[in-house]
């Protein structure tokens, strides 16, 4: 298992455009396409590797997070409501809603497990942040389950490489948990503290996992990119270009690219131009290859 910063380089910018609070990046390997959201701009972005192709969506509230489909669509977690949504089309189709009686309760971090559903977190839009966010598990059928509660900015979700594990943080815990999955049923259990992190390491964000069983999660208070071993060792810490990574994905032919994004989300129009890169998309190249993310099953 490597935590050796010479076996990755060093990030390099993928674009130059600036997003606002740029989050939830996937890839799409059938396509060679890597989607991305900005949450506030209620956009999601694409770009064809291969080509440079640009692509943008609008919708009508914030884009929480996001994946693909086994039916190529996007299931799309909008500020409550869960949709479908055709990229080649523009159709929307909606198929349900978590906290749609909380006006201050937003979707964040969300990802396909590997049991074919959206997992999609909320979190707390106040200032002084509550845990009363939660986490939802949303099928295909558009049933929709309470998984956890007690959180204030719900994040992190990822999985072991033999999908046996789910990993959820905490933003504002900040904690990283990690539950026993089961991957033909959705059922979690046996929760266990995996991380207590703080804003020096940096609070947990976005996460991927790699095929060593690793847990790569953006510091986001720290400009870091933190890999963590299973057994919670920091193996690697990675400066980025940019005060607040938000959220990595694995990507490319061989999985062993990184894709990174970043906000800058309430930066004043000094610190914007001090940082420069603030709202970037960052690549980088590892040594390991990342575990794919699962295709969310329409109708199951």
């Amino acid at each position: 298992m490597s935590g050796d910063i010479s076996a990755v380089q060093q990030p390099r910018i993928l674009l130059e455009e600036r997003f606002e609070l740029g989050e939830c990046p996937n890839w799409d390997g059938d396509n060679s396409r890597l989607y991305w959201a900005d949450i506030i701009g209620r956009k999601i972005h694409a770009l064809d590797i291969e080509t440079g192709q640009r692509h943008s969506w609008s919708f009508e509230s914030e884009v929480g997070c996001f994946g693909l489909t086994d039916h190529g669509r996007l299931v799309v977690a909008l500020k409550s409501d869960i949709v479908l949504f055709d990229p080649k089309t523009g159709e929307r189709e909606k198929l349900a809603a978590v906290d749609s009686d909380n006006d201050m309760s937003r979707t964040n971090d969300g990802k396909i497990g590997p049991d074919g559903a959206f997992w999609v977190g909320t979190m707390d839009q106040n200032i002084d942040k509550q845990p009363v966010a939660s986490l939802y598990r949303v099928t295909g059928k558009g049933q929709v389950e309470h998984k956890a509660g007690g959180i204030k900015i719900s994040n992190g979700l990822a999985w072991s490489p033999d999908g046996r594990i789910m990993y959820h943080s905490d933003s504002r815990g900040p904690w990283v948990n990690r539950w026993n999955f089961d991957a033909k049923t959705g059922a979690i259990g046996n929760c266990q503290r995996f991380l207590d992190l703080d804003d020096t390491v940096g609070r947990p964000d976005g996460a991927a996992v790699d095929m060593e069983g690793c847990y790569w999660s953006a510091g986001v208070s720290a400009g870091k990119l933190n890999r963590f071993a299973p057994d919670g060792t920091l193996l690697l810490s990675i400066d980025m270009p940019m005060p607040n990574p938000t959220m990595p994905c694995f990507g490319g032919a061989d999985m062993k690219t990184l894709y990174v994004t970043s906000h800058m989300e309430n930066y004043p129009a000094e610190k914007r131009d001090e940082f420069p890169d603030a709202g970037k998309l960052v690549m980088l190249r590892v040594d390991v290859a990342g575990v794919p993310v699962n295709r969310f099953r329409e109708g199951g």
